[in-house]
């Protein structure tokens, strides 16, 4: 599971963030100043840093310094949308910079794709059958390597990645197809009754009654 460290002072932005990453099966933890933050990084292992600017005690551009010896990627969430401070986080080391306000589904996407830019987890991730490389998107049964689609092999990954978790449609449209959940959409059915089909999953990947959907696999 990826885990997480939100920085921000405003407890109902973070709050907003830490709901809305729990429920895409992000393990979050929030600090609200810059010093407690160097605690849960000196006590804890994290796979990501969600970083505000304007912080008490240190602010976000003070803790860069501490942070950047731990690799981790780093994005800037803050109101400060100058350009010399877009130009001062990046030199930093940050992987991004948000301004805020922000839509959710937007963060989502730039952490998909700094994760993906990490590689964070594993390079061969084995779950119900199949061996998925995360790096060359190829998925193998026994042996056999199964011919996914772009759109079938991001579905897979999503439940691979969160197994035993229901999945809300609204939830997988966004994080697959990038947009918002178009309602009465029959896109996500669609594509997930031809994914399970190929991969062998028609008794592992379950309808959630006016949910979505849940992987019966233990993580």
């Amino acid at each position: 599971m990826i885990r997480v460290l939100i920085v921000e002072d405003e407890k109902p932005i973070s709050n907003m963030i830490r709901l809305s990453l729990t429920k895409e099966g992000y393990l979050c933890t929030c600090a609200y100043d810059g010093e407690s933050a160097a605690d849960f990084l000196e006590q804890n292992q994290y796979d990501l840093v969600l970083l505000d600017v304007m912080l008490p005690q240190a602010d976000g551009f003070e803790l860069m310094e501490y942070i950047r010896p731990l690799e981790l990627p780093v994005i800037f969430i803050t109101a400060r949308d100058s350009v010399a401070d877009r130009v001062r986080g990046l030199r930093l080391g940050a992987e991004d910079y948000i301004i805020k306000p922000f839509e959710i589904i937007e963060l989502l996407a730039r952490i998909d794709v700094v994760l993906r830019r990490y590689q964070k987890g594993e390079t061969v991730l084995k779950t119900g059958g199949l061996e998925i490389d995360t790096r060359s998107m190829q998925v193998w049964r026994d042996g056999r390597e199964i011919s996914l689609t772009k759109t079938e092999y991001d579905l897979l990954l999503l439940f691979a990645r969160n197994p035993r978790r229901a999945l809300y449609r609204e939830t997988i449209y966004e994080r697959v197809w990038g947009e918002e959940y178009p309602f009465g959409s029959k896109a996500v059915d669609i594509h997930v009754q031809r994914m399970r089909k190929k991969v062998g999953w028609d008794n592992l990947l379950k309808a959630v009654n006016k949910v979505g959907y849940r992987l019966e696999i233990l993580p």
